[in-house]
């Protein structure tokens, strides 16, 4: 016996290796996307399969069977095979397709009416059309032709339906974005307008008919002593508040993601400073109020709008006397002690704040 003269063991089929057997798994994928019930019966092949042909482990051979499971859900489920066909279909429906193949009339021959889904969630759209007996399809509304996941996150913009082959196509874009103009156009996003040095009155007209609405403005100040106005507190006083400094910027695309914020300074004929500052955050409204201030540059006044002999002050109370006026609550004010009322003519004094500093308050 020649020892040198070994015959190889004979080769396994191809039909038994691990590439073979790979590839009938991903084949569950493939025709579960088509088929629900085609790919539950390739899943059973390869179950036999992994377990009868290859000389894997036994973890080896479970895992692969996990696997396939999973595999004909998941791409059944993102082909829409696992929808509720049946179940949303009334249970006269076919009872009322024979009656009419046995006694047809003008009734049964007349092509059924299309409801509009166009407004409403996509998933709930594709349930009501199942239950009317349509098969429904979907796709993106915009340019960006985006594949659709979670339809409860989307709304249909358009739909055309075909009443002989009982089918509606949904288009559609993710909620809280504006439909094209046409199916497949681009999305018409609303554009920022220019609204430095405008009132907040004359703001909120131009931010109307751009079509953004209030609901997704902030407000912010714009000086170091000055509160930060709710949208009612600046509607009412809409003419003295401006705009200073805007987010975004002109001509900007306002999408759903973006943030819209106003920065806003206040003054009226009787402030001294009537302008906004050069940057956010930097200046006083009220020069007295600036710990820097030196009331000698006043030229002998004692506040914003009083003189050294009137012993006044003006809207938000700087130094001076006891009576300041018209003020504003909240504002910073001095001396300790002065009065002085709000527009509405309810009475205010100056005392210390949350903050510790001398601030209006009734």
């Amino acid at each position: 016996m020649n020892p040198y003269n070994i015959t190889p063991p004979p080769s396994r089929p191809w039909w038994r290796t691990t590439p073979a057997l790979l590839g009938l798994l991903a084949l569950v994928a493939l025709l579960s996307a088509l088929s629900l019930g085609l790919g539950f019966l390739v899943m059973v092949a390869a179950m036999v399969a992994v377990w009868v042909l290859p000389a894997w482990r036994w973890y080896a051979r479970l895992g692969a069977t996990v696997g396939a499971f999973f595999l004909m859900l998941i791409s059944a489920g993102m082909s829409g095979q696992l929808d509720e066909t049946g179940a949303d279909k009334p249970e006269a429906q076919h009872a009322n397709g024979a009656d009419a193949e046995q006694s047809p009339s003008p009734a049964a021959a007349k092509a059924p009416e299309i409801a509009d889904y166009t407004g409403m969630p996509l998933d709930k759209a594709e349930k009501e059309a199942r239950s009317a007996g349509l098969t429904p399809g979907r796709h993106d509304a915009a340019e960006e032709d985006r594949t659709i996941i979670m339809r409860s996150g989307w709304t249909v913009c358009f739909q055309k339906a075909d009443t002989a082959a009982k089918t509606v196509d949904l288009a559609a874009v993710k909620t809280g974005e504006p439909c094209p103009e046409k199916d497949g156009g681009p999305l018409p996003w609303p554009v920022m307008p220019d609204l430095v040095g405008d009132t907040y009155n004359t703001a909120v007209e131009e931010l109307d008919q751009a079509g953004i609405g209030l609901d997704r403005v902030t407000l912010d100040d714009v000086y170091l002593d000055t509160d930060t106005p709710t949208a009612e507190e600046a509607a009412e006083e809409g003419d003295e508040w401006r705009v200073c400094f805007q987010t975004p910027d002109e001509d900007t695309k306002v999408t759903s993601s973006a943030t819209v914020r106003l920065d806003l300074g206040q003054w009226t004929d009787a402030d001294l400073v009537q302008k906004c500052p050069p940057a956010k955050g930097t200046t006083y409204r009220i020069p007295a109020n600036d710990p820097a201030h030196d009331d000698s540059a006043d030229n002998g006044t004692t506040g914003v709008g009083g003189s050294a002999d009137d012993n006044s002050s003006s809207s938000d109370g700087s130094t001076g006397g006891s009576d300041a006026g018209v003020v504003h609550p909240g504002s910073y004010c001095s001396p300790p002690g002065a009065t002085g009322v709000t527009k509405k003519g309810t009475p205010m004094v100056c005392g210390p704040g949350s903050d510790g500093r001398d601030r209006w308050h009734s």
